[in-house]
């Protein structure tokens, strides 16, 4: 435990920020106040520019300071949702540079470690991000320590995937500053008794995704998802996990009633879908990334797969 003093969090809220991640992060902050009958946590709103801020889901948050204000906090969270990677606010990015330069603790959530990478402050920090985010982040900034944890806490950087993963984080703050005891009332208030620590997984496990328990497959599945750019054939994730191609094909069939070549162009598309929504990279390039000859061939299998062309999706 640290110190009684008032902390101060500023919430720097970008348009289209995740309504459901803003709250899992500000909410704990009140209700600690509440059980400590005093205040511990005090907060900011912050906007790039306008007074208001809308949220993905419509609802807007009136903010009290703006990005280069002269502010006094101890912890700023920027949060984000949406494409994150379409935010080019230029004196953004120089302000966190800024704070960054004087040791301020900075965070990131659901979208936000997105901006703090394009500020170019997470060299040397181990990181995360929403898992939806993760394949045009790592697209992007292949040479940060990117991981797939619910948040991570590396000295003055805090990143929180989002989502509900906020109540964790903010248990594990609480924790830090005043105690595990108030933080557990805290937790417990919002029906919140399954703390989960950081480096828990952000989505359901391959078994639970795709309801199979063979570890053969299950392994395959995963050998698949990490080889993307350059695919394996099926020679080679049979060898891997231990079975013959015909072993291997009868597993696809049954458990998942498509050949492992159907099943394998399926998630190289799925991964494709989602650099097409939340990045930058041109067609050709997500194309590549994604392991199809050409961005011709990969627009054929796209729209077979999902009824609509990669520029359609896109827009």
């Amino acid at each position: 435990m640290l110190s009684d003093r008032p902390q101060t969090i500023g919430f720097l809220l970008v348009p289209g920020f995740a309504l459901m991640s803003y709250a899992s992060a500000i909410e704990p902050l009140r209700a600690a106040n509440l059980f400590a009958g005093r205040t511990l946590y005090r907060w900011v709103h912050i906007t790039p520019k306008d007074q208001a801020v809308t949220s993905s889901s419509g609802a807007t948050v009136p903010a009290n300071a703006r990005v280069g204000d002269d502010l006094a906090l101890d912890l700023l969270l920027v949060c984000a949702g949406g494409n994150p990677a379409q935010f080019a606010h230029r004196p953004t990015f120089a302000w966190l540079r800024k704070l960054a330069q004087r040791g301020l603790r900075i965070g990131g959530v659901s979208g936000g470690p997105f901006i703090l990478a394009r500020a170019g402050i997470m060299g040397g920090y181990r990181m995360t991000i929403h898992w939806e985010h993760a394949p045009a982040f790592a697209e992007e900034f292949p040479d940060l320590l990117l991981t797939r944890a619910r948040y991570v806490i590396d000295r003055n950087r805090v990143t929180c995937a989002g989502g509900v993963a906020p109540l964790d984080l903010m248990h594990a703050l609480i924790a830090e500053r005043h105690g595990a005891g108030l933080a557990t009332k805290t937790s417990d208030w919002f029906l919140h008794t399954d703390v989960r620590p950081g480096g828990g997984p952000q989505r359901a496990s391959l078994s639970e995704r795709y309801d199979v328990h063979r570890p053969e497959l299950i392994a395959a599945l995963e050998l698949m998802q990490n080889n993307l750019s350059e695919p394996l054939d099926r020679g080679q994730v049979a060898r891997h996990v231990g079975l013959s191609t015909r072993q291997l094909d009868r597993l696809f069939a049954q458990h998942l009633s498509k050949s492992f070549a159907e099943h394998y162009r399926s998630i190289r598309l799925e991964a494709a879908g989602e650099l097409l929504r939340h990045s930058a990279l041109t067609i050709t390039e997500i194309a590549i990334a994604c392991g199809f000859a050409n961005a011709s061939h990969f627009s054929t299998c796209f729209k077979a797969e999902h009824g609509i062309s990669p520029s359609a999706e896109r827009r």
